[in-house]
């Protein structure tokens, strides 16, 4: 439960709302009750890069290799999972429940420098890995600069 503060004088804020009236509308979109709700359930991604490759990985566990779907198109990569949830007799009542990934999907539009042709992916102990290679001219190099 949360509180929420009023502010008895009533002073108005330079958007021409009282600041009672904000509190109401800020404890109840901060409640976590609600915000539970309303963050997107799709799973956290982490994006690297390296000299040769961009790397993608995407916290995924329980599912299976077999639930991902990776598509490319037109330089935008989308990785998509829709299950179907079984409703067998559950013997359970559940207070809560977070387990709910039935189908998410999260896109990214790959840079310049990647190569179409060099995506691989893995999934492995619940991260979903992809790896995509950097074209030859875009790959990191370093050398040694003579001082003169």
């Amino acid at each position: 439960m949360t509180l929420v503060k009023f502010n008895p004088n009533g002073n108005v804020k330079k958007n021409g709302l009282m600041t009672g009236f904000d509190g109401v509308f800020d404890s109840i979109f901060n409640d976590t009750f609600f915000s539970d709700r309303m963050t997107a359930r799709v799973p956290a991604v982490n994006i690297s890069e390296s000299k040769d490759h961009y790397h993608v990985e995407l916290a995924a566990p329980g599912l299976k290799k077999e639930d991902f779907k990776l598509s490319l198109e037109r330089n935008v990569l989308s990785i998509s999972v829709e299950r179907s949830s079984e409703n067998g007799a559950q013997e359970r009542n559940y207070n809560k429940r977070e387990f709910s990934y039935s189908s998410f999907v999260r896109s990214f539009t790959l840079p310049d420098a990647a190569n179409e042709n060099g995506i691989e992916a893995k999934y492995m102990d619940g991260v979903l890995c992809i790896d995509i290679a950097k074209r030859e001219e875009a790959k990191i190099q370093s050398r040694q600069i003579e001082i003169k």
